[in-house]
């Protein structure tokens, strides 16, 4: 198993990965640092967890609707999504505290 040193939002995490899968690991986690650091840039900073959960949201949105674009979206994942950005801000923020929350509690 090989270990990989990535940066997301400015911090260094080391990741294991299958040997051989050490570049493409880089690859998507550039890419989810795009997205960390867009939802940063959107509601400031508020902690690494409720930022890497908001951007996680942001890319299971993203590949909910390519999934629904292709038709391939499983029943249990179509529910209704937020009519407006302010609806989806504030879910995220729903979400992420009460994930906060039960990161505490451990």
């Amino acid at each position: 198993m090989a270990t990989v040193t990535v940066e997301i939002n400015g911090r260094p995490y080391a990741v294991g990965c299958a040997d051989g899968q050490e570049e493409r690991v880089r690859i998507l986690a550039k890419q989810f640092d795009v997205h960390v650091r867009q939802v940063a840039g959107d509601v400031g900073h508020v902690g690494d967890i409720r930022l890497f959960l908001m951007a996680a949201l942001v890319l299971a949105d993203e590949l909910h609707e390519v999934r629904m674009g292709a038709g391939t979206a499983a029943p249990a994942a179509t529910a209704a999504a937020p009519t407006s950005d302010t609806g989806v801000a504030e879910a995220l923020n729903a979400v992420a505290a009460r994930i906060e929350k039960i990161a505490q509690s451990l």
